[in-house]
């Protein structure tokens, strides 16, 4: 696995499309701020196209032409932890703990957990956000729910 350095990641430094995510960013502790602009660069830099950045439900969200929005947040409830977020009917998912069962906490159909102490995957990651941006061209492979032939 591979460190993340998140030292490098500043708040005042990031450019925003939309400043409702700006100010939502904002909002986040001081702390928790570097984990989810981390979780941001990856899904841009993930992105062969561009990403509309919006808010849905609240929650920093990014929507590919191509694919199944991600989004990504953080709840006060939980301040140990933050999330991304995954379309819930789709077999994201299910996909990704078939792939990687042990490299990620997940919630239900929905999300992957992350702890503010643990060291992420990011190639695997990486992955993760690579089929939910390409889902609508990839959503027919096997493992996605597609059928066999």
């Amino acid at each position: 696995m591979k460190d993340i350095d998140f030292s490098d990641m500043s708040f005042k430094k990031t450019k925003f499309q939309n400043k409702q995510v700006q100010e939502k960013f904002a909002a986040y502790p001081m702390d928790m701020q570097k984990h989810l602009l981390m979780l941001r660069h990856f899904i841009l830099d993930c992105s062969d196209v561009k990403l509309e950045e919006t808010l849905k439900w609240g929650e920093p969200s990014y929507i590919s032409p191509q694919g199944s929005t991600i989004r990504i947040d953080y709840k006060t409830k939980s301040p140990q932890q933050y999330a991304m977020y995954f379309n819930c009917k789709t077999k994201l998912l299910d996909t990704f703990k078939e792939i990687y069962p042990d490299e990620f906490i997940y919630e239900g159909n929905r999300a992957i957990i992350f702890l503010v102490t643990e060291t992420i995957n990011v190639s695997a990651l990486q992955n993760c956000i690579n089929m939910a941006l390409n889902y609508h061209n990839i959503k027919h492979l096997p493992l996605l729910g597609g059928q066999y032939s």
